[in-house]
């Protein structure tokens, strides 16, 4: 059990650090790619819903919706779920699988060991036996 709580810490601290690269990720390569199309600032883009919008801020007037801002945060969430699905799950998943493929290995390997050994014990057994008949036979 504490094994599992120290690696789930350690987990945290690792995200919580890996989070910081994701939004400089975000804010240093994919905001400027966004902004040689429009803005460079992704929260910049909104739309209005019940307008006039005007504004920003506390002093807004209308309804905005900051459609800009859920697109940085998917962004940041698609990248954060890929880095971790392609060098933390994936790799795991692919040595688990070679760790259990070894384990049938040897499994089997035993399994055929003991029944070569079985074998071998019926074969000494029926030469007993057939020992024992024969020399009864002489009596």
């Amino acid at each position: 059990m504490r094994g599992n709580v120290v690696d789930l810490a350690v987990a945290v601290v690792i995200g919580a650090a890996f989070t910081n690269i994701v939004n400089s990720v975000v804010k240093g390569i994919i905001n400027p790619l966004v902004g040689a199309f429009g803005t460079q600032n992704l929260d910049s883009y909104s739309s209005c819903l019940k307008g006039p919008c005007s504004g920003s801020g506390d002093s807004a007037t209308g309804v905005r919706i900051l459609w800009g801002s859920v697109l940085g945060a998917t962004l940041s969430f698609v990248i954060t779920a890929a880095v971790v699905y392609f060098l933390m799950v994936l790799p795991m998943s692919k040595y688990l699988a070679r760790q259990e493929a070894r384990r049938k290995a040897k499994e089997g390997t035993m399994e055929v060991v003991e029944i070569s050994e079985l074998e071998v014990l019926k074969e000494i057994r029926d030469a007993l036996i057939a020992q024992r008949g024969s020399g009864h036979d002489r009596e």
